[in-house]
This record gives structure tokens, C-alpha cells and sequence, in this order.
């Protein structure tokens, strides 16, 4: 006799140990924006645990190389070229696989495509700042792009935002979808940043930090770094009370 198909199960919930906390007084701006109240527990709901789906047929070829994907014809951005690598997984060290990787940053003068941002840095007009991917079957994403630079901003007088890329990934659920960032290792200004700060674990910090990975690099060309991104896990489900997907 076949069994059912498994059920998806509930998202585990945030460990309040390791994330920062809304607010934080060294962080000018989570003042305004933190909550007011004491946080509620909420169950996951079946839309919440269930997609979105993205096809491979939603990219473009290179989406996720943010070396050509704004260039001109024969171009190429201005700054340090490097891929930047590595496995999406869940708290249960398992791949999640097909699920879209988004990332934007400032270019290698430190400076956003965007109309908002007067940092004195440069537009590089072959540079967007912007890319996607999916992972493949064990998890594996890739990109290539540009080191960003680091970049003032209006904290206290004299802050600064060490070299960083913004990541968001969906996952297999809404629930689980996770927007963050990565460091660079050996970045001086990651210590020194109030938004880093905010971590209550030093190992936090540590799991935000891309390392350095020469077997990937490419002679002559491009500089690796490799930085595994994890998101929540799903608790087990009960089938003739035997746990199941363990």
C-alpha cells in the first residue's frame, strides 16, 4: 500500500538569540521603525508554508552575471571582478533546491544605481547592481559581479557601510524567505559598523561573512568568495506517529 504524500510541516520559530533585535539605539534609523508592543506567536498558514514557485524560464541568461547584465556591447564594469558562491540550505543542513536568489549592492565606488542616493562616488554606466538565480538541485547558486565599495551614511558623523551585497531568498515557503546581507573577510569596517553591531553573537557576524576560496577562483580573471546562506527549517510531521522526513 503506498503512503500519502508527506505534509508540509510548520517553519521553526526565529531564534531570538542570534537575530538583532528591532531596536537598537546605535542604529539611528530601527528607532522609528521598530515595534512599539511585545511580539505575537503566530502558527504558519497553509500560504505560508507553501510557495512561490519560479521557473528557469523566468531568467535570462545572465541574470546572474552582473559583469554583462547592464554592460554595453564589449564592455565590462570598473572594479574588482569576483564570483560569489555557495549552497542555500535550511537549519536542518538540508539543500533547498530551486529557489530564487536575488542580490543588489552599490558598485565598486560605493555608490547605488539609484536616484536617491548623492554619495560623491561614480555611476559606472556599465554597472546595474543587480541580479538572479536559481539554485540547482543541491542548493547551488553562482554569481559573478564587481566587490562593492564601502559607502558613508547618516548615523553618527563619521559611519560607514563596510563592502556589502543584499541577498534575498524565497525558499520553499513565505514563511521562510530571508532578506539579508554578506561581509567580506578581512573588511576592517565590519567591526566597526552599528548595523553588525545589532548581533548579539559574534557567530552571527562570523555566518555573514563571505571567506575567501581560491580553488574557485579563476586565474587571472576573477576572485572567489564562498558564503552558504541557511533558512529556517520545517518541524517534523506525523504519519501513524512516526516522524517523517527525518
Amino acid at each position: 500500500m503506498q503512503k500519502p504524500p508527506l505534509k508540509q510541516g510548520e517553519f521553526y520559530q526565529r531564534d531570538r538569540r542570534w537575530h538583532p533585535p528591532a531596536l537598537d539605539r546605535n542604529y539611528k534609523t530601527s528607532v522609528a521603525r521598530s515595534p512599539q508592543f511585545p511580539l505575537i506567536s503566530l502558527e504558519n498558514t497553509v500560504s505560508e508554508i507553501t510557495g512561490p514557485v519560479f521557473g528557469h524560464n523566468d531568467f535570462a541568461p545572465v541574470d546572474n552575471d552582473l559583469l554583462k547584465n547592464f554592460a554595453q556591447p564589449d564592455q565590462s564594469p570598473v572594479g574588482e571582478r569576483i564570483i560569489v558562491h555557495g549552497r542555500v540550505l535550511d537549519e536542518n543542513a538540508r539543500p533547498v533546491p530551486n529557489t530564487l536568489v536575488e542580490i543588489w549592492q552599490a558598485n565598486a565606488s560605493g555608490r547605488y544605481r539609484h536616484k536617491k542616493d548623492t554619495y560623491l562616488g561614480a555611476i559606472d554606466p556599465n554597472f546595474g547592481g543587480c541580479g538572479r538565480t536559481m539554485t540547482d538541485a543541491d542548493g547551488y547558486y553562482y554569481f559573478r559581479t564587481i566587490k562593492p565599495g564601502a559607502y558613508p551614511w547618516r548615523n553618527w558623523v563619521n559611519d560607514w557601510r563596510p563592502a556589502h551585497i543584499h541577498i534575498s531568498v524565497f525558499g520553499t515557503g513565505f514563511a521562510q524567505r530571508l532578506i539579508t546581507q554578506l561581509y567580506f573577510e578581512g573588511d576592517p569596517l565590519i567591526a566597526r559598523c552599528p548595523i553588525v553591531q545589532t548581533l548579539p553573537d559574534p557567530a552571527a557576524v562570523e555566518q555573514l561573512t563571505a571567506r575567501m576560496d581560491m580553488n574557485a577562483s579563476i586565474p587571472l580573471d576573477t576572485i572567489a568568495y564562498k558564503f552558504d546562506i541557511v533558512l529556517r527549517g520545517r518541524r517534523s510531521t506525523l504519519f501513524e506517529n512516526r516522524l517523517e522526513g527525518n
